[in-house]
């Protein structure tokens, strides 16, 4: 094979619809768009529109608010982690958030890690994530572990 022997496979490409170049071309004219009415004009807006008929966005309920900002945290439980030492995956002594990537108990980080209470710990074990629930702090306390929770990113006190 040579390079001026490479070719696409047949149906790879497909040639670009060339609108409103004559008949012969099957779209020429009026180019697909029928004839007369709204959508045959140019400026067409008509996405969410039914007819003078209310549309759906407006006929169903609105609740809730759902914040543009909103952190999303990969999850992780206790009896997760305790599963994973157990199995050799986890070093009790350290687990931070690359480490629970790296055994594979958390697929990604996203906005960060918590650690929430189902479960318990069968041993100490020093934790460092984003966020923890009150109970999961409370039973690694209690295994007589520690976990160290990243503070929340303060703005910055303005000049005087």
């Amino acid at each position: 094979m040579k390079l001026h022997e490479l070719r696409d496979n047949p149906g790879a490409t497909k040639a670009r619809k060339r609108v409103g170049r004559g008949p012969g071309s099957g779209i020429g004219k009026m180019g697909g768009r029928g004839i007369k009415g709204q959508s045959s004009r140019s400026g067409v807006a008509i996405n969410g529109f039914e007819g003078g008929q209310m549309p759906i966005y407006r006929r169903l309920p609105k609740r809730g608010f759902n914040p543009i900002n909103a952190k999303n945290f990969a999850v992780v439980n206790l009896d997760g982690i305790q599963k994973f030492i157990d199995a050799g995956k986890l070093n009790a002594a350290e687990i931070t958030e690359d480490a629970l990537v790296a055994s594979g108990l958390v697929r990604r980080k996203l906005d960060g890690i918590r650690v929430l209470g189902r479960g318990e710990l069968k041993q100490a074990v020093t934790v460092t994530v984003t966020g923890a629930s009150k109970s999961a702090a409370a039973a690694i306390k209690a295994a007589g572990g520690s976990i160290t929770v990243a503070e929340k990113a303060e703005a910055p006190a303005e000049a005087e």
